[in-house]
């Protein structure tokens, strides 16, 4: 007879594979994808070395799961701040403010996703969501264009133009390397940010906002 998986043995790999993903998670938040041992994973997880390896191929597959999620999480809260009744211009620079926001709040995961170096398979991946954001931007620069809050341009353009200047603006105040938590500390983030915005709206709009 054929051997066949019980609902319970399912539930329990299920459970497990959660238990990794979780563990995968708190340590990048706490130290960054160069800091995720797969040794430290199991123990955290309950589970043996072995075991992460028949739920994920490789440890760049388990890290592949953790960025998608984390990421798709921040491009998530971008697209809601983008909806509401305000004008294009607004609900922009609302999601802006959202996007530098959480990732100063959450600096070691903000870093691990925006410009930590890694394996080729998140690089990708980081492609790929720097992809979907210039997406969610380019849509509210066309809104804007059609409602008046931006002059005519190459919204496209122009969307990719606010995910570099945003991503790379954070670089040097998330980087564990070039500033320190210390020093993230320091930082007057509310100007920081406020900074940031201005010089995104003004490139859109051509004036102050």
């Amino acid at each position: 007879m054929a051997y066949r998986e019980t609902e319970k043995m399912r539930q329990r790999k299920a459970q497990a594979r959660q238990r990794i993903i979780d563990s995968a998670w708190a340590c990048v938040a706490s130290g960054g994808f160069r800091n995720a041992r797969i040794t430290r994973i199991a123990g955290l997880a309950g589970v043996a070395t072995g075991t992460i390896y028949r739920h994920f191929e490789s440890r760049e597959d388990l890290f592949a799961e953790i960025f998608r999620t984390a990421t798709q999480r921040e491009v998530d809260k971008v697209a809601e701040a983008l909806h509401g009744p305000a004008d294009a211009a607004a609900r922009l620079e609302a999601a802006l403010r959202r996007f530098a926001e959480r990732a100063l709040r959450a600096p070691t995961m903000a870093w691990a996703l925006i410009a930590e170096p890694v394996d080729p398979q998140l690089e990708e991946e980081r492609l790929l969501y720097r992809r979907a954001y210039a997406e969610l931007f380019e849509t509210a620069i066309r809104e804007g264009i059609e409602d008046g809050s931006f002059p005519d341009q190459d919204a496209r353009l122009s969307s990719t133009c606010l995910v570099g200047a945003i991503a790379e603006s954070l670089v040097g105040p998330l980087s564990p390397t070039l500033s320190g938590q210390a020093t993230l500390a320091n930082i007057d983030k509310k100007r920081l940010v406020d900074t940031l915005l201005a010089f995104c709206l003004q490139g859109l709009t051509g004036t102050r906002r």
